[in-house]
């Protein structure tokens, strides 16, 4: 289907605004204060396991009565339950926590047509931006339990799988409840990205557990230990050495990058594996792709590393035009040689939030854990409406078609955690030439 009669599918929605780059500067203020707000509750607990799972499982499903039976156990093994505070499995693993009068944490998102904080919470927050609750999902627990899910789910398994990988938080036990439903990702994870790619390492898989029950997520999730939690002291004003500092660097770093991205004309951000050598037909055609896009006057961003990032900044700096780069500071890693206007991130998640904002044309090329992260929040984003309709092109069926089939007869066929239309919000090709006219048409409809 073209992008244009895709686009018509999500055009009519209230949406509420994401690109901070669009709107006032004082919702840099809100950001912190959310971190402020976020860090404070998350301060006062210990033992923390996190659960993720899908918003739309009803409390019949057998998914629900395994999350319940987990925060269950969990609550009375005086484990903090942590979630995003929805239906579905968040409220399932909340509702056993409460019920054995366990700690069961809610962190809420605002959205325009989905869901409050479930009943079964003691204590909440609710946020604003997407990536200041996955922040304070994804950093504090000594486990991690994901059940079945859609995209939000995806976008937050590989944050944390890909954060774990580059040491940005403590390698911790990933568990995957769910045989059937988990075996085709992970396999597309081992067979495609590692061993055909080579974009994951062995190791960074190593983490991830497959289970079929609550007892068996907790065998292992009982041999883990509550590590010092960066946390602690929020409210003690007179700390500011310690996370007063790190909220202050979070702004100082958001506030560095919208300027940055002030600076970007039209552009189109490519994504991809770092690992794709030069000789490899891939880094062929993003340099392809890359100079006929600047040819029609895009420019073109990048993450500034090696393989897709170096071939797309390569035709940039051939053409005479600015190659940008968002990047992340990185012991031993550096940019290629053709980056010549960059920004530099301590945060991951600052360069994420910021990786979102210029552009509404991305190319994701075959790549790891960083490429189906950033996949995944766009989806995510788009599909919530916290984002306008954006061109998202997958580059290389052979790649890329072990996952979209998970994504069509598993996630939507078989589990409904994403409907039809959600699979309409990306294209899949091989033709360089379809990139391009996806990316101009896009941008003229915009």
């Amino acid at each position: 289907m073209p992008y244009t009669e895709k686009l018509k599918t999500i055009q009519d929605v209230a949406k509420t605004p994401y690109n901070l780059a669009q709107t006032d500067s004082w919702k840099l203020f809100k950001v912190m204060a959310e971190f402020v707000e976020g860090y404070d509750l998350m301060a006062k607990y210990k033992n923390e396991v996190t659960i993720f799972g899908s918003a739309r499982t009803h409390e019949n499903d057998e998914y629900y009565i395994k999350a319940r039976k987990l925060g269950e156990i969990l609550g009375l093994n005086n484990f903090t339950v942590i979630t995003g505070g929805g239906p579905g499995i968040m409220e399932a693993a909340n509702r056993g926590a409460f019920q054995v009068k366990g700690d069961s944490i809610g962190l809420g998102i605002e959205l325009p047509m989905e869901q409050r904080i479930n009943s079964y919470v003691t204590d909440s927050v609710e946020f604003s931006y997407f990536f200041t609750r996955k922040v304070m999902l994804t950093t504090p627990s000594q486990a991690f339990v994901y059940f079945q899910g859609g995209y939000g789910t995806l976008d937050e398994l590989f944050q944390v799988l890909n954060e774990m990988a580059l040491g940005f938080i403590q390698r911790v036990p990933v568990i995957l409840v769910g045989v059937e439903f988990w075996t085709p990702l992970v396999n597309f994870l081992q067979d495609t990205c590692h061993q055909i790619l080579g974009a994951i390492k062995a190791e960074d898989l190593e983490m991830i557990h497959i289970v079929e029950t609550a007892e068996e997520a907790y065998e292992i999730i009982k041999n883990t230990e509550d590590h010092p939690n960066f946390l602690d002291n929020i409210s003690n004003t007179n700390n500011i050495s310690s996370v007063n500092w790190r909220i202050f660097r979070i702004m100082a770093e958001l506030v560095e990058g919208l300027d940055f991205l002030q600076s970007l004309p039209k552009n189109v951000t490519i994504l991809g594996s770092n690992k794709v050598s030069r000789d490899s037909h891939y880094y062929q055609d993003v340099y392809e792709i890359a100079k006929e896009a600047i040819r029609q006057d895009f420019s073109i961003l990048t993450g500034g590393g090696f393989g897709i990032a170096e071939a797309a900044n390569k035709a940039s700096a051939e053409a005479g035009k600015p190659a940008y780069a968002t990047l992340l500071n990185q012991a031993g890693k550096t940019m290629n040689q053709y980056v010549s206007d960059s920004i530099h991130f301590k945060f991951p998640f600052t360069r994420q939030f910021i990786l979102t904002g210029p552009t509404n044309q991305y190319l994701f090329c075959p790549g790891g854990l960083g490429t189906l992260h950033q996949l995944f929040e766009v989806l995510t984003l788009v599909q919530t409406h916290k984002a306008d309709p954006i061109s998202l092109v997958l580059y290389d069926d052979k790649f890329w078609n072990p996952l979209v089939k998970y994504m069509r007869e598993v996630l939507d066929e078989e589990e409904k955690t994403i409907g039809n239309k959600d699979l309409c919000l990306f294209t899949m090709t091989n033709s360089k030439e379809e990139v391009i006219n996806t990316i101009t048409t896009n941008s003229e409809i915009r």
